[in-house]
């Protein structure tokens, strides 16, 4: 599905959220910057939004890797790396969130953004999370929840009805944007979602609403 909708994806992302997917990496930009990391794990990275912004918004002696299943998405980052020269030190490298090619304790910070909940397990992904995680690293969890009560009405009105007409326009794939609203809905809200990162060995999990609760941001500490 993601290999279908790849080279419209970033129009997408950018037109349905009305720009505030911009807003949404920042925070989670700025809240790895404050755990000062050296090597990031950028998982389900997509065409490489996230990494790139983490790129712009750390020191340049930070190491970033991108990884991801599809590689068609990769070959859409790897496009851009090629015309920015700050990025051109990102490592983007294809694998299965379910079952990382890394070895244990390999990064200070992992961040998956909008990708955890199209894991088919989401307990093995996180743990293997992390296993990838140093003693103490850091878990940075950017993803779709559950809204405000008086806001539900309105936002799942938005994405059962009006979304998927616009992402059929934007990128011809109506079915791919079904799935994902549908995937929305049924994900655990903020005190659920944390409740299934400490199962999977973190600790101190913290999670912040955004944008009328639509979006969260959970940290936690391997």
């Amino acid at each position: 599905m993601f290999a279908r909708i790849a080279g419209r994806y970033d129009v997408a992302n950018h037109l349905l959220s009305g720009g505030v997917d911009y807003w949404w990496r920042q925070r989670l930009v700025r809240a790895v910057h404050d755990a000062r990391p050296q090597d990031v794990l950028d998982l389900a990275t997509g065409s490489g939004d996230v990494a790139f912004a983490i790129s712009n918004g750390l020191p340049r002696t930070v190491r970033i890797t991108g990884m991801d299943f599809c590689q068609p998405m990769l070959d859409e980052a790897v496009k851009k790396r090629v015309a920015n020269a700050r990025w051109r030190d990102i490592a983007f490298q294809q694998g299965d969130g379910m079952a990382l090619p890394l070895a244990d304790a390999q990064y200070d910070a992992v961040t998956i953004s909008f990708g955890l909940r199209n894991m088919a397990d989401r307990h093995k992904s996180l743990s293997e999370m992390r296993r990838v995680l140093r003693p103490g690293g850091r878990l940075f969890v950017l993803e779709f929840s559950q809204p405000s009560a008086w806001f539900r009405p309105i936002y799942y009105g938005y994405l059962k009805f009006v979304l998927p007409t616009i992402a059929s326009v934007v990128t011809g794939d109506r079915g791919a944007y079904e799935y994902l609203c549908g995937s929305i809905e049924q994900f655990p809200g903020r005190e659920a979602m944390s409740a299934e990162i400490l199962r999977a060995g973190f600790k101190r999990v913290h999670a912040t609403p955004l944008t009328f609760g639509i979006v969260a941001l959970h940290e936690a500490v391997a």
